[in-house]
């Protein structure tokens, strides 16, 4: 958690009080969460989808096969099962 001071004159004291006089609200602390997560989600608008999450999986971009084609899904998908019936055949008695 982190604490903030901060100083304000008379003027920006008074800005201050018409701000949550307008909010309906007398804690400050809230508005200040407001105003940090407004900022932040203004900051987040300028960003794609994929600059939001984190950019690609890496796996996704390192495979030499496209998993657009179907033939690929499917041996993949092949290789899955398999390898998980084959698990599960060893850890049964």
């Amino acid at each position: 958690m982190y604490m903030l001071n901060v100083r304000l004159n008379e003027e920006d004291e008074r800005k201050l009080e018409q701000v949550l006089s307008s909010m309906k609200t007398s804690n400050k602390s809230e508005l200040v969460k407001r105003l940090i997560n407004d900022q932040w989600i203004a900051l987040q608008a300028g960003k794609t989808f994929l600059e939001r999450r984190g950019e690609h999986p890496k796996y996704l971009l390192s495979e030499t096969e496209s998993s657009s084609e179907r033939a690929s899904r499917k041996d993949k998908l092949s290789k899955h099962y398999d390898e998980r019936a084959q698990r599960r055949k060893e850890q049964s008695p």
